[in-house]
């Protein structure tokens, strides 16, 4: 039976120094720690999947955290099961010892326990997740009523912009022309002019 330990950090984060001292702690001999270093977009392992090739049925692998193994729950959790039934090897988490698969607690093993613990976690995860989208679109949904504009706001229309836009409505002056001469993007004063048509209609249908 070997003990392996795996660090992971981002970036941003730069210093192992923590998780390497909390490796020897656990007496982990350093040919076995596997280091990835890694940015939050590019999320391949390749200490990680060579750490994978070595671990054997009967084998620990050690982690500080539990997130060490995965951006979310999810994929937490087919790595988790990867490793515990897959491989069958051990997982022991430093910071959440009730994780940890290679122990027995009365008629119960520790990787039944651990499973439970970490479905558990999962779930609260998901759940939380979901409440803070819903929360969010009930705060949207009630700004809207009070009035609360979101996007992009639109900035004040140019001094002269009502004689130019008749002009162009007129066929008097050509879109670029009338655009350059406001100093606005011309897809700027062609959507503006858009929407001053549209509300001159609408005022007309009444």
């Amino acid at each position: 039976m070997e003990y392996y330990g795996y660090i992971r950090v981002s970036t941003r984060e730069q210093n192992p120094e923590r998780q390497f001292v909390a490796m020897q702690e656990q007496e982990i001999q350093m040919k076995n720690i596997y280091v990835d270093r890694m940015s939050g977009h590019d999320f391949s392992r390749p200490q990680y999947l060579k750490l994978l090739k070595k671990l054997k049925k009967g084998d620990v692998l050690v982690v500080k955290s539990i997130d060490r193994l995965g951006r979310n729950y999810r994929e937490i959790l087919d790595q988790w099961q990867r490793i515990t039934k897959k491989i069958g090897a051990d997982i022991q988490v430093i910071d959440m010892p009730l994780l940890n698969t290679n122990f027995s607690h009365e008629n119960l093993t520790g990787v039944f326990i651990s499973d439970l613990v970490l479905q558990i976690l999962a779930y609260v995860a998901e759940t939380e997740r979901t409440f803070i989208r819903q929360r969010q679109a009930e705060g949207i949904a009630v700004a809207k009523r009070n009035g609360v504009q979101f996007g992009c706001k639109k900035r004040e229309l140019p001094e002269g912009f009502d004689i130019y836009y008749q002009m162009w409505a007129d066929g008097k002056i050509s879109l670029r022309k009338a655009a350059k001469a406001l100093q606005m993007n011309h897809t700027t004063f062609y959507r503006r002019c858009v929407e001053r048509k549209k509300i001159e209609e609408n005022c007309n249908k009444k």
